[in-house]
Formats: structure tokens, C-alpha cells, sequence
């Protein structure tokens, strides 16, 4: 009989292990796919954002209604401690102006491999290429290299992803057999996604330009973060933290100068222009870029001359969208296993000795080191208290 089992070899499933490991309990983990955390890795090729380094309670409002839930687990492994166990694996940190903890390497690779070798060293057990087929009774079964099986274990720990970026692992397939079982989840929905819009010929020039300097903001939710223009809408993680609300149908609009006030500028702009134009003088008067000035001509179009008016549309410029683009497109998802569906332990309910970690969860959390703290907390406490139920 497996003493713990494991299902998912993502940063949650890895922590859960990590701590049954440390409680001495054997550790079979099973993943799906040919090796253990791909999203992890593409995560991490354009600089692995760890954490955030912020007053605790600051960083717990960052996960919204799902804050006082998480609360627990994050303060098992709250930014600071994240940061000291990835020093620990032989992995510099820093952290940027902004309060994002980094590798010095600036990727996911070196992090990881240090931290498989000590797993390894610990006694983990890791199967690739099994993936989980659902439950006949107390037995996980499994589809192998070598055919199908079946395993009894004492305990086990859940962390098969939401279902964003399927072909890195996450397709949120589980979903199938916890519904064959009575289990309840909730659907999946996009988040920290990218917003669709469908663009006029004349922004093709501005396709994969930054927009800076500038507010985002969707119901109550005001990003300050850079975007960028893609043929297919507007991504980046300036409006990633806007998702929430705009699921929930809210109107998107983007201040163009937020260090101004209205009136500040409707003065500048009430300015003899003379014979420039009207694009020049807003350049002039506002410093607004190019790919600001055609975001204004894409929805303001025509754009009034009066000062007031004009300043007003400045400040809270309406962009038409089609709203998140495509759960696999997206960072990730919010959806899968509701919280009360779990005791505080992160078990499971309706079947005890089976504990979930990780975006399968229904919580949802802006990217920023948010995201990836709490999977590895979630994990970290699922993975000690399977150890303490065993």
C-alpha cells in the first residue's frame, strides 16, 4: 500500500510532497505529462516572480474574497519565509522596485532542478506519464506507460491545476471525475487574461506597443501597470488584476494622463494651439504618446474640441472589448473545488484522507508573485495535514 500519494507535479504538488517528506511519510507522486512542472518553467522564462515582498495584510488583500480563506496558509509560508526557502536551494534573491522577489538567475530552471535533487534525495518517488482516471472506491486508478493501475493509499494530495495552458498539463479534466463521484466544483473562467478587442485598420502600426503611464479600471479595481497592444486586444499586466471585475461584466476604461487632475487638464489644453493639429497639441500640452493619441482617435472618434469635454475623455477613456479572451490563453483560471467543499485543513469533506492544493482551488489572485505564493501555500498546508490525518 502507497503510504501518501501525490496527484500533480506542479509547485503545489512538489510542496505537498516537500512536507510529507519532512514528516517521514513515503511519497509517491504521479503526473501526467513527460516531466513535472511545464507551467512552472514557462513561467519562469521570463523572469520567475516568486512572490511580493509587502506588510502582510497588504498582501492578503490582494486575493480578494478569497483572502480570509487563504489566510492560514499563507501565513505558513508568508512572502519572507518563501523567499528563505528558495536561498536555502542554493538561490539568490532579489527584490525590485516594485516589491517582486526574483531569482538572481532570473529563471524557474536552476530553481527547480535544485530543488527535484533534494526531493529525490528525500526519498520521492516520482512517476511521469500516469494520469489520474478518477476513483473505484478507496483506489486512485491511473492510466501508465505500462497499462493501467490502481493504488491504495493512506492519504492523499491532490494539485491537478485549474485549466488554463491544457497543453502544459493544466485542462482541468479532473473536473469529469469528481462530478462521476458526486463532487461538487465550480465552472472554470479566465483570469489574469488578456481583453479582446477588435481593432480598426488604423491601429495595425501600434501592434506589440507598450502603453505606459497610464490607469486602468474596471469597477472598483484600478490597475496602474503597462499593457501592451496585440493584434488581438490588449494584454500585460496591467490589465491581468482588472479580470475579476470585467468577468463580472464591468465597463473598462483607461485614464490617459492619471498624474493630472480634470481640471489640470482642461487648462492645458484650453491653450492657444494655433495652427497645430489636434493630435499635435495633445502631445504637446499632455505628453500623451502616439499609441495614446490612437487609442483616442479608436473610441473618441470623433474627438471634441471643446477643453472640458475633451479633458473628461482623457481621464476616463471607454474601451470597447469582447471581453477575456480564451481560458487558454489565460495565466490562469479562477473555478474548480469550493471552499466549502473543504474543512480547513484543505480536505476534502465528502471523502476524508483526500486533501486539494493549488489553482484547483476556486480562488483567484492577480499575478505579481500573488498567484504562485499561495499555490505553494496551499500546498505546503495540505501536505502537512495529510501528514497529521495519516
Amino acid at each position: 500500500m502507497t503510504q501518501a500519494l501525490v496527484i500533480g507535479g506542479g509547485p503545489a504538488g512538489l510542496m505537498a510532497a516537500e512536507a510529507l517528506l519532512g514528516a517521514g511519510v513515503p511519497v509517491l507522486l504521479a503526473e501526467a505529462k513527460p516531466t513535472v512542472a511545464r507551467k512552472f518553467l514557462m513561467a519562469g522564462k521570463s523572469g520567475l516572480n516568486l512572490t511580493r515582498i509587502e506588510p502582510f495584510e497588504d498582501f492578503l488583500a490582494a486575493y480578494g474574497d478569497s483572502a480570509e480563506c487563504l489566510r492560514p496558509m499563507l501565513a505558513a509560508l508568508p512572502p519572507d519565509a518563501l523567499r528563505v526557502w528558495a536561498e536555502a536551494l542554493g538561490q539568490e534573491t532579489f527584490t525590485g522596485s516594485t516589491g517582486r522577489l526574483f531569482p538572481r538567475a532570473m529563471k524557474a530552471s536552476p530553481l527547480l532542478r535544485a530543488w527535484l535533487a533534494r526531493l529525490d534525495a528525500a526519498g520521492l518517488d516520482r512517476r511521469t506519464r500516469w494520469r489520474w482516471q478518477g476513483w473505484a472506491g478507496a483506489e486512485c486508478l491511473f492510466d501508465t506507460p505500462d497499462g493501467p493501475d490502481r493504488l491504495s493509499p493512506t492519504v492523499t494530495v491532490m494539485a491537478l491545476g485549474g485549466a488554463s495552458w491544457a497543453r502544459l498539463g493544466s485542462d482541468g479534466g479532473w473536473t469529469a471525475h469528481f462530478a462521476a463521484t458526486g463532487l461538487p466544483t465550480v465552472p472554470f473562467a479566465s483570469s489574469n487574461a488578456a481583453i479582446a478587442v477588435h481593432w480598426s485598420p488604423h491601429m495595425t502600426p501600434h501592434f506589440g506597443t507598450p502603453i505606459k503611464g497610464v490607469a486602468w479600471q474596471a469597477g472598483t479595481i484600478v490597475s496602474r501597470g503597462e499593457a501592451v497592444i496585440s493584434a488581438k486586444g490588449i494584454e500585460g499586466g496591467g490589465v491581468y488584476p482588472l479580470s475579476p471585475a470585467l468577468r463580472a461584466g464591468a465597463a473598462l476604461t483607461l485614464d490617459l494622463a492619471p498624474d493630472l487632475s480634470q481640471a489640470d487638464i482642461a487648462s492645458r489644453l484650453a491653450r492657444p494651439r494655433g495652427k497645430q493639429s489636434l493630435s499635435n497639441h495633445l502631445r504637446r500640452a499632455l505628453g500623451l504618446s502616439p499609441v495614446a493619441r490612437a487609442l483616442l482617435a479608436e473610441f473618441a472618434r470623433p474627438l471634441p474640441h471643446d477643453p472640458g469635454d475633451l479633458a473628461r475623455i482623457v481621464k476616463a477613456l471607454p474601451i470597447a472589448h469582447s471581453g477575456l479572451r480564451p481560458m487558454d490563453e489565460a495565466i490562469s483560471t479562477t473555478g474548480g473545488v469550493p471552499w466549502a467543499a473543504l474543512d480547513e485543513n484543505l480536505m476534502l469533506r465528502d471523502r476524508p484522507g483526500t486533501f486539494v492544493a493549488g489553482e484547483m482551488i476556486d480562488w483567484d489572485a492577480p499575478t505579481g508573485g500573488y498567484l504562485l505564493n499561495a499555490c505553494m501555500a496551499t500546498g505546503l498546508w495540505a501536505g502537512r495535514h495529510a501528514a497529521n490525518w495519516r
